[in-house]
């Protein structure tokens, strides 16, 4: 449903900016398939008008011209919607380069490949050698291994609720949650969908590991504000165990658990094969303890062992 909106929103872009004269909404919706299959008058009129507020909204500009027999026609004239020569030098191209290489695990590897190669094709400066040189063991990658993240990330930027399946770490069943998605967060390695859960009225945040069988769509439009993007990282963050409100002292197996050890407040070496350390104590730490396995012990506080506690038994169970 989303990729037929973006071809809808294509199909009217281009009518608009390739005719000479203003196009009326009878013309337009023979010339679109989408139009001519919406049915009655109402529900094409509603579609147009979406339609037209979104291409806006990205920043086409589209002009209301009215003719000699008072009817509304539509265009969008090139010179009005011609951007401006970009202009960018070398280490600018370089962080482009970059950019790009990080997606070449996901779908929009293409899209940010043929992006790259228009910038080049319009003049865009080559890295220098010694630039190359200098960080050719840089690859930055984002990895995206879980099939729920096409469909999360397109219901994200469509505003789109979605209802899936999704088993807490504490949980032997998955169970069915209604979300209504803000965005998708990476941290360590791991993806998060941030948004706002019907059934319970409040933000919640879904790791999409635990996210079980399809991401199914809804109708409807949102029914909570959506927060400042910078709000919603923030509470990622939080969620994922970034934030830290207090401390915790665990006992780690010696030369292992190097995120943990990169992490911690004090280390202190023992004789027996394990070592003490004190790291940051914040939510979701229980979770990160439980991937390191039988490496980890954790000494304190009460109620973080018996989190781990609880993970690691769920895990048993399958």
């Amino acid at each position: 449903m989303a990729i037929a909106k973006a071809e809808r929103l294509m199909n009217l872009a281009l009518c608009l900016l390739g005719t000479r004269r203003p196009l009326s909404k009878r013309e337009l919706r023979g010339s679109i398939e989408a139009y001519l299959e919406a049915g009655a008058d109402d529900a094409f009129n509603r579609m147009f008008e979406r339609d037209k507020d979104d291409l806006r909204e990205l920043g086409l500009v589209i002009e209301t011209v009215e003719n000699l027999e008072g009817e509304i026609g539509y265009l969008a004239r090139r010179d009005s919607n011609r951007l401006p020569p970009i202009t960018l030098d070398a280490e600018e191209a370089a962080a482009l380069g970059l950019a790009a290489k990080v997606w070449q695990q996901a779908r929009l590897a293409g899209a940010a490949s043929g992006a790259l190669q228009k910038l080049r094709a319009a003049g865009m400066p080559e890295a220098e050698d010694s630039y190359d040189a200098q960080h050719s063991a840089l690859e930055p990658r984002i990895p995206v291994h879980e099939t729920a993240f096409e469909p999360l990330m397109l219901a994200c930027r469509d505003r789109r609720p979605v209802v899936f399946e999704y088993r807490k770490a504490t949980a032997a069943r998955p169970e069915t949650r209604q979300v209504e998605p803000w965005t998708l967060e990476c941290w360590r390695g791991h993806w998060y969908l941030a948004g706002w859960d019907r059934d319970r009225g409040a933000e919640r945040v879904f790791r999409l590991s635990r996210i079980t069988g399809k991401v199914r769509s809804r109708a409807g439009a949102f029914t909570a504000p959506v927060p400042d993007v910078v709000t919603v990282r923030e509470t990622v963050e939080s969620w994922a165990g970034e934030t830290a409100t207090r401390s915790a002292r665990i006992r780690l197996r010696a030369s292992c658990g190097y995120p943990l050890r990169a992490r911690a407040q004090s280390v202190t070496e023992g004789t027996d094969g394990w070592d003490e350390l004190e790291i940051p104590y914040g939510h979701g730490l229980d979770a990160w303890l439980v991937e390191f396995g039988p490496d980890v012990v954790v000494l304190e506080p009460a109620d973080l062992r018996a989190d781990v506690v609880d993970r690691l038994r769920a895990v048993a169970k399958g």
